[in-house]
């Protein structure tokens, strides 16, 4: 089981490389010794992590990583703030996602802030790499869908409003 582990990762690592190539990114290392010791320390890795396998589409309660541990949003959406995180939204993430179940290149929204905590949200949208590396749902969703989602220069502000847009649309 560890080896088909380590055998995806090191998969949807090859995958995302690609991507990243392939929008410009610069790949020169493609040293299959250097492939050799990343599957190692990704062995390592799963060794001292031992988790189980997370399904990235069952609801959890983390909280992420990241600089925001409590967030409230209230019972009420406030109607403007979702207005100007549908307009960040729409500039910043649409690339890459869609407020339905569909998925674009990461996965679709819909009903994300019922899955994900208000915190968790947040941390993704501003701190998306340390999150991928350190956070055992945001590792499941990479090793789904074989993107990085990338860094969008979100302000904590920003951030806020794109998490009440998040929370009407799941609404209705």
């Amino acid at each position: 089981m560890k080896k088909i582990q380590v055998l995806s990762v090191a998969i949807a690592m090859l995958a995302g490389s690609a991507f990243f190539s392939s929008c410009g990114g610069n790949s020169n290392n493609t040293d299959s010794s250097n492939t050799e010791a990343n599957s190692s320390a990704t062995t390592d890795e799963a060794d001292a992590n031992d988790d189980a396998v997370l399904d990235p589409d069952a609801k959890s309660d983390s909280k992420g990583v990241g600089r925001f541990t409590s967030v409230d949003v209230g019972a009420t959406i406030d109607d403007a703030m979702a207005t100007k995180g549908q307009a960040i939204f729409d500039t910043k993430c649409t690339a890459c996602h869609k407020t339905t179940d569909e998925k674009l290149v990461g996965p679709g929204l819909k009903n994300i802030t019922n899955l994900r905590t208000p915190e968790w949200i947040m941390n993704m949208i501003t701190n998306p790499e340390e999150m991928t590396k350190k956070d055992p749902v945001a590792k499941a969703l990479f090793e789904k869908h074989l993107v990085q989602m990338t860094f969008q220069n979100v302000s904590d502000d920003e951030a806020r409003q794109i998490l009440e847009f998040l929370r009407k649309n799941d609404k209705g």
